[in-house]
């Protein structure tokens, strides 16, 4: 399918400042998109408030607006330039959310504008949390009991019939802002107002709590002819309950047997087909870890942080690819910029490891709780390659510039047996260490498996490093 030769000047939105859970990924991925759009001779026009980026350089787009991301804004922007289509989907949340209330206001079909990589359809299905959930068990897709809540009394109600733990997903949030574990009523209280508030559309999904299981995400691709691939799998060492963004994920995947994989792959494909998705998607499940069992987390429908991971880990440029199928293109229309005789609809294979460790900046504010949840805390990541996990992991660790370079960096040895166990039931930024001495001190890694329900494999890498340290050391 040749290109839409009716869409000749676009309008982008940014991602707006670098906050937490909205880094440097998102110019990463508005920078490629805008260059690509220009290769195709499309006039460009870029809204982003935050004006140390690269994508506000003003050879990445014709027109560069620094302005407040807001509708106001927006609807002043689109009367000025009078762009024939918006492309909202390179620009986080903040984009999308600006897109669904241009949209509701009936705005964009006044001024005969078009949404393009993505339609209002598909953002409501994905990211409304009673559209998604009633869209996931229409194609028989696994998702937790769970409720969508207007009011705290409600979530009391529905919490009380499935008892807790409970997981709060603000509606339209991004880097699970307002979300998290409640464990009993005083914090579902206090994280419920809090996620109300915070949503766009005051809606809140309380589900069942499914934390210990392997948390797995695809990151995959969908043209308006319905050709569908896989770019990459990614797996969090730390099971369900942590954030994507604040935990260590290695890709592809390393415990996943085939089955689970294809599984796992098949779902994917399936969601992608039903959300009507043109462009990258990123879908994260929960994989119950003695069985077959598993949930769909959420959906991203747009390029998010784990698309820049998935893009620099592959080589295949997502957000570059997304750009096109906005303009038109289907996969197998899209060369492939690195081999240049393939093309974008074959399925980048990966014979290496890449390990992403978060920078959580606990050396800046001291005070901070080191504890991870639901809620995204990381400022920005490194990513690491090489051929095995052993290797990435030390790469990525001495990357992080946190004056850690070895499994030996933080000093756990003044802790007894006991505090050091009551230590590893903690979920904070240190807890591979904590585990690296208790492989130190002989524990069986069954027990350190069971404590923090991190697969055996990976406790088994740590292991193989804590014993180079000892082979490395020298005889005293």
């Amino acid at each position: 399918m040749p290109r839409n030769k009716d869409i000749k000047k676009v309008l982008v939105i940014g991602s707006g400042p670098i906050i937490i859970g909205q880094a440097a990924e998102f110019d990463y991925a508005g920078t490629q998109a805008c260059r690509s759009l220009k290769e195709e001779g499309i006039e460009v026009v870029l809204l982003n408030s935050n004006p140390a980026t690269i994508m506000t350089d003003k050879d990445i787009a014709d027109r560069v607006y620094i302005e407040p991301l807001t509708v106001e804004v927006v609807e002043q922007l689109i009367l000025k330039e009078k762009p024939d289509s918006v492309l909202p989907t390179l620009g986080g949340q903040a984009g999308l959310n600006l897109a669904m209330e241009l949209d509701e206001k009936g705005f964009l079909k006044e001024h005969n504008i078009r949404l393009i990589g993505t339609t209002a359809l598909t953002i409501k299905k994905a990211e409304d949390r009673q559209e998604f959930k009633d869209t996931m068990e229409k194609i028989g897709e696994p998702i937790a009991a769970s409720k969508v809540v207007t009011t705290v009394e409600d979530g009391l109600a529905f919490t009380n019939t499935i008892g807790y733990p409970v997981v709060l997903r603000p509606a339209y949030t991004l880097g699970g802002s307002g979300g998290g574990i409640a464990h009993n009523e005083y914090e579902l209280r206090e994280i419920l107002e809090n996620g109300l508030r915070l949503s766009r559309v005051g809606e809140v999904l309380v589900e069942r709590c499914i934390a210990g299981w392997k948390e797995i995400e695809y990151e995959v691709m969908r043209d308006s002819a319905g050709n569908c691939i896989t770019v990459c799998n990614m797996e969090n060492i730390d099971p369900v309950g942590v954030h994507t963004g604040d935990s260590i994920v290695v890709a592809p995947s390393q415990t996943l047997g085939d089955k689970e994989y294809q599984m796992l792959r098949t779902s994917a494909l399936n969601i992608i087909t039903e959300l009507g998705i043109t462009g990258g998607c990123n879908v994260q499940y929960a994989l119950k870890p003695d069985s077959f069992e598993y949930c769909v987390i959420e959906v991203n429908p747009r390029v998010s942080r784990s698309s820049a991971l998935a893009s620099k880990a592959t080589g295949y440029p997502i957000a570059k690819v997304a750009a096109k199928i906005a303009l038109g293109y289907t996969l197998d229309e899209i060369p492939n910029a690195i081999t240049g005789k393939t093309y974008a609809s074959f399925e980048p294979m990966l014979d290496y490891c890449v390990v992403k460790i978060p920078r959580l900046p606990f050396d800046k504010f001291i005070t901070a709780k080191r504890t991870l949840t639901t809620q995204m805390k990381a400022t920005g990541e490194v990513m690491s390659i090489c051929h095995n996990f052993e290797g990435a992991l030390m790469k990525a660790i001495r990357s992080l510039e946190q004056h850690v370079d070895s499994l030996m960096s933080y000093d756990f040895t003044q802790l007894t047996d006991e505090e050091l166990l009551a230590e590893l039931e903690i979920v904070d930024d240190r807890r591979i260490w904590k585990i690296a001495e208790a492989i130190r001190r002989g524990m069986p890694q069954s027990m350190l498996h069971d404590i923090t329900k991190i697969d055996i494999w990976f406790i088994d890498k740590l292991a193989i490093l804590v014993g180079m340290e000892n082979a490395l050391r020298p005889e005293s």
